[in-house]
């Protein structure tokens, strides 16, 4: 993976920028630590940072390569798992290629076949290629990697990560009435294309930008087509079964070393063990686990963590024959961490549950490049409690909202009066829902639950990826998402829920495409989130933070926060509140460690609000 950044102007010669690109370019050395280079000519400048994976020796960008009379320049950030597949097709077609990386591949197919070759792609990418006369860039159907950009007077700034816009001279970190109405009522989350700061944007997945000197002209290229699903329930489970494991084989491709992450729930062991069987006799799959110090001891069951992993994780460990590595974080790295995790998000996040994602991926760091994790199968299989629970299946907005009023009780009198947080919750809800495939003959129920399925795909799933991609590039890691795959993503998109519910469990058709994979304790194992700490110490932590932002009445957060209502919830070690702040998490001392992260945020990076 790579991190990517540039500067289109039709008016100005950037020639004489060198000095600008590299300052944008080095604001992502973390995505890339193995090369850092730049392109520039009059119209744009490019820079790109390498982490190398495949072909290191010859891979470079940026990369200019030439078909018949057309050239072009390309920086990328991501991998084709069809890579080979379409290098056959090009070499038919009288392509020359000097490298063995999916970069030369990716950028002769847009030479060859124009814009339309997204459409050919399997894999995660954010790209830009420059032609001379047109800037082209596309993002990856779910959004595993990242694109932002921003419009100027007379072209465009982009990059992977908004700290390489913010790196520009022409920009800052300003957010106005409806940026902060976005913070405040759906952070960490964010609205498909938003960039939250002032004039920034979000490339949505599965969509393509062209910009040349009539304009720009962004349009989407992937959706999710609704339509009868006629395969029989065992037809159906063998065919993920089948998706699965081919998308695991596709993403083991590395010529660096490759491991998985393993929680012993069902999601990151199925990976694991298709993974293991392609590993020979003589190499052993590499396999690593976060745990909280004394978590154990303080470990207490509830709705959302009826267990513990360590039970599972062995039971996996001992059957696929894998060399597991047990990460536990101390208390107090957990709390240093949370700076760590807003820069490497450039906004608020997930509080100590991105910390210690951050810690755990520069711990595989130490011992791996190339890593697989489970997200999205409960996006896509009917993991989470609103796709079966009535009462969140019919709730009018965002069902891992339940925080709204909570949020709206927070804000400082002022603004207050001026930000309705459930009215834009409403209104950005009501956009995804009017925006869902809808399938003809469908009754209310069924409606009702696939909007449910697109709100998760278009919102929590994009939520979930953007953790992770921050997070885990951050410690200069790459991580894979097999669950998505676009092609086991459009099957599943169309099967009943009766057959996801298969004999009433979450997942269950999951369950039964694993059946003879996973050993039966595992692959019946109740749902548990991503662990976190129980530890009583964590909580007097973040009381300690907290106190010290209360003390400061200079601490930006005052502006937004209301004092005394901030004061009750820290006096009260947040346990007066029992409503996750987001999702099935960030209650209790993840809230205060958020406000303390907002609080930073607005600081460090000198938000203005306009």
């Amino acid at each position: 993976m790579c991190g990517i950044t540039g500067w289109l102007d039709w008016k100005r010669d950037l020639r004489g920028e060198q000095q600008q690109i590299e300052a944008m370019t080095h604001s992502l050395d973390h995505r890339g630590p193995d090369a850092q280079t730049t392109f520039v000519d009059e119209r744009v400048a490019f820079g790109h940072t390498r982490l190398a994976v495949i072909d290191p020796s010859r891979g470079g960008q940026p990369m200019t390569r030439t078909y018949k009379d057309k050239t072009a320049t390309i920086v990328y950030n991501g991998e084709l798992y069809n890579t080979e597949e379409i290098r056959q097709s090009l070499l038919s077609k009288g392509v020359t290629f000097t490298t063995h990386s999916d970069t030369e591949v990716l950028l002769y197919a847009y030479l060859v076949e124009g814009e339309t070759c997204i459409e050919r792609f399997n894999g995660i990418f954010a790209f830009v290629i420059w032609d001379g006369e047109v800037l082209f860039a596309a993002r990856d159907r779910l959004g595993v990697k990242p694109f932002f950009y921003t419009t100027t007077e007379h072209g465009l700034i982009f990059g992977s990560e908004l700290k390489a816009i913010l790196s520009h001279r022409d920009t800052s970190a300003v957010i106005d009435e409806e940026g902060l109405t976005e913070v405040m009522t759906l952070s960490p989350s964010r609205t498909p294309g938003f960039g939250v700061f002032k004039g920034m944007k979000d490339l949505r997945p599965a969509h393509a930008l062209r910009f040349d000197k009539n304009g720009l002209r962004v349009w989407r290229y992937w959706q999710v087509e609704s339509k009868e699903h006629t395969d029989n329930v065992e037809d159906t489970a063998l065919k993920v079964h089948d998706l699965l494991e081919d998308t695991v084989n596709r993403q083991l491709v590395s010529d660096v070393p490759v491991a998985t992450f393993l929680s012993g729930g069902l999601d990151s062991s199925a990976l694991t063990a298709f993974a293991a069987k392609q590993f020979g006799e003589n190499e052993q799959l590499h396999t690593f686990s976060i745990d909280y110090e004394d978590n154990q001891t303080h470990f207490k069951k509830n709705d959302f963590q009826p267990d513990d992993d360590q039970a599972f994780i062995k039971l996996m460990t001992q059957q696929f024959g894998t060399v597991h590595h047990e990460k536990v974080i101390k208390i107090t790295t957990l709390k240093d961490m949370l700076k760590n995790a807003v820069k490497a998000r450039d906004l608020p996040g997930m509080a100590d549950i991105d910390s210690s994602l951050l810690w755990f991926s520069k711990e595989i760091k130490k011992q791996a490049t190339v890593a697989l994790s489970g997200e999205c199968a409960d996006e896509i299989f009917g993991g989470y409690p609103w796709f079966y629970k009535k009462e969140l299946l019919e709730r009018p907005f965002f069902p891992w909202m339940s925080s709204l009023d909570l949020r709206q009780n927070l804000l400082h009198a002022n603004w207050k009066k001026q930000l309705s947080l459930k009215d834009y919750a409403k209104l950005r809800y009501d956009e995804t829902i009017k925006e869902t495939p809808e399938l003809t003959g469908e009754n209310a129920e069924e409606q009702n639950r696939r909007q449910m399925f697109y709100l998760n795909m278009i919102w929590f799933m994009t939520t979930l990826l953007d953790r992770k991609d921050r997070m885990s590039m951050a410690a200069s890691l790459e991580v894979r998402v097999p669950f998505a795959d676009h092609r086991l993503v459009e099957y599943v998109w169309n099967v009943p829920w009766e057959m996801k519910r298969y004999k009433d469990r979450e997942k269950g058709l999951l369950r039964k495409a694993l059946e003879g994979v996973l050993p039966h304790d595992v692959l019946y194992r109740k749902k548990s989130p991503y662990p976190k700490t129980h530890h009583p110490d964590y909580t007097e932590q973040m009381v300690h933070l907290s106190e010290n932002v209360l003390a400061d009445r200079n601490a930006p957060i005052h502006e937004i926060i209301d004092y005394e209502q901030y004061k009750t919830l820290v006096d009260s070690k947040a346990k007066s509140i029992d409503t996750p702040f987001f999702g099935q998490l960030m209650s209790g001392p993840q809230l205060l460690a958020y406000l303390w992260q907002f609080n930073y945020w607005l600081e460090s990076y000198n938000v203005q609000i306009k």
